[in-house]
């Protein structure tokens, strides 16, 4: 049986729950690892030093601060996947390993954004990658 004070918690909980939503999106590109033709520890897979082709895949997401969506996730992944289209591209996926793939969007997202805290995910060919937490100082809540 439910109590009034368990009932009064949910809601407290409720109100301090950390909110994000998130997209995901997927974007071709070329990159090399230039290390593994010099370096005797990455003998095994020096086939890296030259250009090659991923499907980047990515997961965003991103604070938001209610549950009207104060960021709309269809606007959001269309902004997104517009930092890599075209000849007026802001954003370059060749050559960049996942980490800097993620540095450079989080820096794109950040200056649209700012105040919020961000998770980015990277992967080639979504079977490796990375994942970023960015955690904005002024944001005093914590994200998973």
């Amino acid at each position: 049986m439910t109590t009034m004070a368990d009932r009064s918690q949910t809601e407290v909980n409720s109100h301090m729950a950390d909110r994000m939503i998130w997209v995901r999106f997927q974007k071709e590109g070329i990159h090399k690892y230039p290390a593994a033709a010099t370096d005797p520890r990455l003998a095994d897979v020096s086939f890296l030093a030259n250009p090659h082709r991923h499907i980047f895949h990515f997961r965003v997401s991103i604070s938001v601060f209610h549950n009207d969506r104060d960021i709309e996730f269809i606007q959001f992944k269309r902004w997104l996947e517009a930092l890599y289209n075209g000849n007026g591209s802001v954003l370059a996926l060749d050559y960049k390993s996942c980490e800097m793939i993620a540095d450079d969007l989080y820096s794109q997202i950040n200056l649209r954004y700012p105040g919020r805290d961000v998770i980015i995910s990277v992967s080639e060919d979504d079977e490796n990658g990375c994942e970023i937490v960015y955690r904005d100082p002024r944001n005093t809540r914590t994200t998973p």
